[in-house]
């Protein structure tokens, strides 16, 4: 693995075996509470990997439990079909 510096703060990691990027992100947090996890010996890098990697796959599988119920509300039998234009065009 090839780390390089720019002010004790990782820019880039590339993992040459893996053959895997990684993007940097910044993010501002209360200073008392970075500093509290700090203490605890807290890896701050792995916390927010994997919090972000839980939020994905729960926004994931929201989103696939609502196109579950999407297709389930387009099954139409062509019976309902015809009762619903059959109302509508009473209505008018």
């Amino acid at each position: 693995m090839q780390y390089l510096l720019n002010r004790s703060v990782y820019n880039y990691l590339i993992c040459i075996r893996a053959t895997c990027l990684t993007e940097v992100l910044s993010v501002r947090v209360k200073k008392s509470l970075k500093l509290e996890a700090e203490k605890l010996g807290v890896d701050l890098r792995l916390a927010v990997e994997k919090t972000l990697e839980e939020l994905v796959a729960e926004k994931k599988k929201n989103a696939q439990q609502m196109a579950r119920e999407l297709k389930d509300l387009m099954v139409v039998k062509p019976e309902e079909w015809i009762k619903d234009v059959k109302a509508t065009r009473q209505e008018m």
